[in-house]
């Protein structure tokens, strides 16, 4: 990058960071991060990633962050309201042509006023529900220590047993209170919670390989069987090809 670009870069030094980067920081609200050009090395609740041209991380609030971006990359962190926030603590997202419209409309109107910023907020918001809305739709168990079990399961691939006992509950006792409040068994709950973050990853055009990994599944196929099982794919818009349960191989 030459010298007078930089000087150019430099004019507005509360937009350096959409050329350079930031240290670890968090938000109270949601927010989104688009690479309109180059690529963005980032570090996200301790997991790093890059992403590039018209790709994004979809953010929850409180969610730590920080970011290096290349020479010549540009990014945008356009905060989203309270209510748009992902299914997950954070939500990478492919190439998504919906998102990348509004990016650009957003680049070229420069809004500056919160009449101006409310709309394109609106539509932003919008775009993202459509990809993290749920597929299945799951009662979360009440019973304070299971809601806690069910959301470390989510997240890991530890056993029922394993999970019981660092909960300091039996196996039985979970088995029966999802069963109770839930009104499904504890593995089909788990199966459809995981799988409803899948579908979002996928609507969101990651593919299928690291949606599979990032889910706790160890091969695309195992989460296309899993998939298969749960849903049906002519049901799911935004997943095409080689997407489909249907058309996934042994990784």
């Amino acid at each position: 990058m030459n010298e007078s670009t930089l000087r150019l870069q430099h004019l507005e030094p509360e937009n350096v960071i959409r050329f350079l980067g930031h240290p670890t920081h968090v938000h109270a609200v949601p927010h989104l991060v688009y690479v309109a050009a180059g690529a963005a090395h980032l570090t996200v609740d301790g997991i790093r990633m890059t992403l590039r041209a018209q790709e994004s991380v979809w953010l929850a609030a409180g969610v730590p962050h920080a970011a290096r971006y290349e020479q010549g990359s540009l990014v945008l962190g356009p905060f989203l309201d309270g209510d748009d926030a992902p299914p997950t603590r954070m939500l990478k997202l492919g190439v998504v042509p919906e998102i990348t419209a509004i990016m650009t409309t957003i680049l070229g109107v420069a809004p500056h006023s919160a009449a101006q910023v409310a709309p394109l907020r609106e539509a932003l918001g919008r775009a993202l529900q459509g990809l993290g809305s749920s597929y299945f739709v799951l009662v979360p168990p009440t019973h304070p220590v299971i809601a806690r079990l069910a959301r470390a399961a989510v997240r890991s691939t530890r056993t029922l047993a394993e999970l019981a006992d660092d909960h300091g509950v039996s196996v039985r006792h979970v088995q029966r209170v999802f069963q109770e409040e839930t009104g499904i068994p504890f593995q089909r709950w788990r199966a459809q919670a995981r799988l409803n973050i899948a579908i979002a990853r996928l609507r969101g055009g990651e593919p299928m390989t690291s949606v599979a990994r990032a889910t706790g599944y160890r091969t695309r196929s195992g989460l296309a069987k899993a998939l298969a099982r749960e849903v049906a794919s002519d049901d799911l818009p935004g997943i095409t090809g080689h997407e489909r349960p249907g058309a996934a191989t042994a990784a």
